[in-house]
């Protein structure tokens, strides 16, 4: 397993990889970052895939641009194909997770040439739907129920980065506890927030690290978000009404390559996008598989290692080698 920066079309991504075969392309969401996928670079290695697990646009030791408007959903699936190329490869299947998995489904989506089999994890596809853009339909959905703000409402505030940046220790152990499948019920996030408080404000001041994060692994984000901060990975979630009106070429198109999905029974993220679980095998039309992990949180490649990485590897080998 080794770490290097790749020379993309006007970007240099760090990326972690290992081993020869099919090429798998992991994508991580927020706050991660190539590292989130250890187990599965080094399982999928063994088997005999090359695992390769970027640091993605405005993470890490991937370059950050300026300018939000650099963090769309174009963009990012630019970043992936042009990393393809820059690897010497012509195809590979696409896995993602977080923020990851909706870029993992758009790569699939508008490159099927590329990318020939795609798999999501937490983040359901959601297929563009006229009429509105995302945010304020989320937050119209969350003021009928009585719920509070979506944080990521909050997160289109320009200057919102800083409360994680205030304290970056602090603010990745709240965010991994707060979504994390150990943590009790009453404890967990929502996703919803209540007047008065934010993303990190309404997470117990006695939050601790889930039991699958060392000091030492902690330590690495740490290091790289104290280093490159939380405004290019917020500027993704900037960029969501963009995304919609930079989109309407997608409108009604399905994914017709071999797809999976795996959520976690207790990912907080079903409170808000779980209603798009049940309609996607109307959008993914060759959906292999659909799993719930008992139990499990947001995390899952970190908090589910082994299940994850043998539902992966089942979804590999029953396609046609490439």
């Amino acid at each position: 397993m080794q770490t290097r920066i790749v020379k993309t079309d006007g970007l240099n991504q760090q990326i972690l990889e290992a081993g020869d075969g099919p090429l798998v392309l992991l994508i991580h969401g927020f706050p991660e970052l190539g590292i989130s996928w250890r187990a599965q670079v080094k399982a999928l290695a063994e088997a005999g895939y090359r695992a390769v697990a970027p640091d993605m646009r405005g993470y890490g030791g991937t370059d950050k641009p300026a300018e939000a408007e650099a963090y769309s959903v174009l963009d990012l699936v630019g970043d992936m194909v042009d990393l393809v190329r820059a690897l010497d490869e012509t195809t590979c299947t696409v896995v993602g997770h977080d923020w990851g998995a909706p870029i993992a489904w758009h790569c699939a989506l508008m490159r099927p040439d590329v990318f020939t089999a795609v798999a999501g994890l937490s983040v359901p596809f959601q297929p563009r739907r006229p009429g509105g853009r995302p945010t304020p339909i989320m937050a119209a959905m969350a003021k009928r129920a009585g719920l509070g703000e979506l944080y990521i409402n909050q997160f289109q505030d320009p200057e919102h980065h800083r409360i994680f940046e205030a304290d970056v220790a602090g603010g990745l152990r709240k965010g991994f506890y707060a979504y994390d499948g150990a943590t009790p019920p009453d404890r967990q996030s929502t996703g919803f927030i209540a007047p008065g408080h934010d993303f990190l404000s309404e997470v117990a001041e006695d939050a601790t690290l889930p039991p699958w994060m060392s000091e030492a692994h902690h330590a690495e984000y740490v290091a790289a978000f104290t280093a490159g901060g939380f405004k290019g990975p917020l500027d993704w979630y900037r960029n969501i009404d963009r995304n919609w009106a930079l989109t309407a070429f997608l409108q009604g198109r399905r994914i017709h390559q071999p797809s999976m999905f795996i959520v976690g029974e207790k990912d907080p993220v079903r409170h808000y996008a779980g209603q798009h679980e049940a309609t996607l095998k109307d959008w993914l039309t060759d959906l292999r598989s659909q799993t719930v992990l008992p139990g499990a949180g947001h995390w899952l490649q970190q908090e589910r290692p082994a299940e994850v990485n043998r539902l992966l590897l089942d979804f590999l080998t029953g396609l046609t080698p490439q």
